[in-house]
């Protein structure tokens, strides 16, 4: 489906192109934001546990200037449930073919909470096509600081977040994850029982502990300090660990802090991705 922009009161919407992509024996929903943009490396977003791709419109509308591009995990969104079980680094290798397929050589990469335990593999799996890296609310994978207990117990049932009339509570209580901050919850959709079971043993049978120290791309790690589900130790562990990296912190914003303050984000996320990296921690 072809992009399209529609106008609100005195602001353009941009729409995101929309295809289905076959990779690697999967079917990907793939969407693809202010494409032809120059000057910029395109922007790949990898998304949160059971997250479409719809929920990150606001953040990609928000970068006008680069072409910006996510998808969705097998079984979550619109990608049809996948056949058999995936680790993290199948999946950055699909990843990585999915470029190929695009005809992109190079991105930087936001990895959001899951997402960023895939951007944290991608980075050391296939560190010729990544320029710069940004993990937000994300951790090193099942060696995480645990989050709020009474979450964590939501999170590890996936009838919490696989049927419609439970989601949307969930979504409200967990992702925005302590925070005083809003976040729209107007695009989620339910994930399968089957990608989001997927998706959750993935990540707690994966860790990025042992690479860490050899990422030798620019990373930035943004988390909020009232982020009950991923806790913020998590990103100084990151921060610790990954050599020429940056830490900014958050306060208020919750889980999806890139979502309820998406201004700052917007703005932090500009000064690491076109300046040095050193101004994104100012």
């Amino acid at each position: 489906m072809l992009g399209s922009a529609c106008k609100v009161g005195k602001t353009i919407i941009v729409e995101a192109e929309t295809s289905f992509i076959g990779v690697a024996g999967r079917r990907l929903h793939v969407a693809r934001w202010h494409r032809g943009a120059t000057g910029h490396k395109p922007l790949l977003m990898l998304n949160g546990i059971g997250m479409n791709l719809e929920m990150l419109a606001p953040l990609a509308r928000a970068l006008p200037e680069r072409e910006v591009l996510c998808f969705d995990i097998p079984g979550v969104g619109s990608s049809p449930d996948p056949i058999i079980p995936y680790t993290i680094p199948c999946m950055a290798l699909t990843t990585a073919a999915l470029l190929d397929r695009l005809g992109i050589d190079e991105v930087d990469i936001l990895g959001i909470s899951w997402g960023g335990a895939l951007a944290q593999q991608i980075a050391f799996q296939h560190k010729a096509r990544t320029r710069r890296m940004i993990l937000a609310a994300t951790s090193p994978g099942g060696t995480m600081v645990p989050g709020n207990a009474a979450m964590m117990a939501h999170l590890a049932d996936p009838m919490e977040y696989t049927v419609e009339r439970t989601l949307r509570r969930n979504l409200a209580s967990i992702y925005n994850g302590g925070g005083s901050g809003r976040v729209s919850l107007n695009a989620a959709k339910a994930p399968s029982p089957i990608g989001f079971s997927y998706q959750m043993a993935a990540f707690s049978t994966w860790s990025s502990m042992p690479f860490l120290p050899l990422l030798d791309v620019p990373v930035l790690v943004m988390a909020d300090e009232e982020d009950q589900l991923v806790p913020p130790a998590n990103a100084h562990i990151l921060h610790n660990a990954i050599p020429r990296s940056q830490i900014h912190m958050f306060r208020g914003g919750g889980h999806l802090f890139m979502l309820s303050q998406t201004e700052r984000f917007i703005r932090k996320l500009r000064d690491f991705l076109d300046n040095d990296p050193a101004a994104a921690a100012a």
